[in-house]
This record gives structure tokens, C-alpha cells and sequence, in this order.
């Protein structure tokens, strides 16, 4: 017999003799907190810092940094504006949103200057 992860845990209690009653409900209380803080470290918390990341890059965005789309086009930053940013890729000048902005590969304009001075 075959029982997936949570229900093999509760597969081990023992069974209930002929004339008794079960345990009472409130004994699987911690088996479900168990398993809502596994679900939380598992799926939720990873996905709240990516989040986090992601805005903190979508703020760092300067001209003249070469950046990769989620659409996979690779450009250099020419203008910032609130919620979209002008790039330019090789012969072609677009204007995608700050959201479709997978990563930043190279940083350019006064930054990378200001870095480069001894």
C-alpha cells in the first residue's frame, strides 16, 4: 500500500480498538501547525525575498547600464522614467516596462566611473 508524505504520518498512529473512539480531534492540530510552517519556509518566504530583490534591483537601474529582459532581449539603458525605461539594442531603440527587466549584466554610466577612480 502506497501512502504519500502527510498521510504516512498519519498512518502510524495506532488504530482505535473495536469499542473505543478515536483521539480527539485537537491531536492533529500539531501535525498541521508542522505542516503550515514547513509550507512557509518552503514556498512562501523564498518567494517574498525574491520579490524583495527584484524591486531593489528595478530601483538601481541607471542610464547606461547593460541590462537582459525577461523576453531575453540583451540592451543598454538610455533613459529611466517612473514605470518604463528606454533601451537600445544594437540598431533598434525600444521601450519596455521596469518589470520585464530580468537582470542587470553590467553597470555603466557614472557609476561604474565613479567606482573606477582610485
Amino acid at each position: 500500500m502506497y501512502l504519500p508524505g502527510p498521510l504516512l504520518i498519519l498512518a502510524l498512529g495506532a488504530s482505535p480498538q473495536p469499542g473505543q473512539g478515536g483521539p480527539p480531534a485537537w491531536m492533529n492540530l500539531p501535525v498541521l501547525a508542522a505542516m503550515g510552517v514547513a509550507m512557509y519556509f518552503a514556498l512562501i518566504r523564498p518567494q517574498q525575498k525574491k520579490a524583495k530583490e527584484h524591486a531593489a534591483l528595478l530601483k538601481a537601474v541607471r542610464p547606461g547600464d547593460k541590462i537582459i529582459t525577461s523576453g531575453g532581449i540583451i540592451g543598454v539603458v538610455t533613459s529611466v522614467k517612473e514605470k518604463s525605461l528606454s533601451i537600445r539594442s544594437s540598431d533598434a531603440k525600444m521601450e519596455v516596462t521596469k518589470a520585464a527587466i530580468a537582470e542587470i549584466t553590467e553597470r555603466g554610466g557614472a557609476s561604474a566611473e565613479a567606482s573606477s577612480i582610485p
